[in-house]
């Protein structure tokens, strides 16, 4: 259930009307371009002249995003991280980059992520995808009880596609990790996996060493929650 945040003024009531589905027909990949014609309509009553947007979209829209943690024996808090290697990272235009030494390979260190595959577009399924995605990219076999939610969901990319990203926290026991079950593609081969103190992954955040989104907001939520923890200890 989405919740209103109190005192957040109402949107404008902005509405779109699609005039025309113009996305490419035929056989996709992984992503499909959708291209629509449409006309946005104002509080006013008036209308704006046509105009064409792009979005991408597929098949699995939406991801959870898991944070699995665990307090050593001195109560520190560990979180664990995974290299991700991304093309688009990697084949970035370093020509058009503000940045002066971009680096090239592609490669983040990440909270594990999956999809929502059809099937599993309900907020029980949602849970079903953490559990087995944590199964597959950390090596940690929960119960789906377990699961905690980490903040509401979030849209990464609004502008370009509709993906909205759940997240989820879980206490797990280092010495009960197997090895990553993995998805089979090529991207996750020599892929690693490292627990560190939460207050490195945090500082790794502020200098630039984690440059991923989903990765540094699930961080922050869950250095909230141990913060309110000890506040109440």
């Amino acid at each position: 259930m989405k919740l209103k945040a109190p005192g957040l003024p109402p949107l404008p009531n902005v509405r779109l009307e699609v005039l025309e589905d113009l996305s490419p027909q035929g056989a996709s990949g992984f992503l499909r371009l959708r291209r629509r014609r449409l006309r946005a309509h104002y509080p006013d009553g008036s209308a704006s002249e046509p105009f064409e947007y792009d979005e991408v979209g597929r098949r699995a829209i939406d991801a959870a995003v898991m944070l699995a943690h665990y307090d050593d024996a001195r109560g520190v808090p560990y979180v664990y991280l995974r290299s991700a290697s991304r093309p688009p990272v990697a084949m970035r235009d370093k020509a058009r980059s503000p940045l002066l030494e971009e680096h090239d390979h592609g490669g983040l260190w990440e909270l594990p992520a999956g999809l929502v595959e059809p099937g599993e577009q309900t907020p029980e399924g949602v849970v079903g995808t953490a559990q087995r995605e944590l199964l597959e990219e950390l090596g940690f076999e929960v119960e789906r009880s377990q699961l905690l939610p980490l903040g509401p969901s979030t849209f990464p990319a609004p502008g370009i596609v509709s993906e909205r990203q759940f997240y989820f926290h879980v206490q797990v026991d280092p010495n009960q990790r197997k090895a990553p079950e993995l998805d089979g593609s090529p991207l996750e081969r020599f892929g690693e996996v490292i627990d560190v103190p939460l207050a490195d992954a945090l500082a790794w955040c502020a200098n630039g060493g984690i440059e991923d989104v989903k990765t540094e907001l699930g961080l922050r939520r869950f250095a909230d929650i141990v913060a309110r923890g000890r506040r109440s200890d």
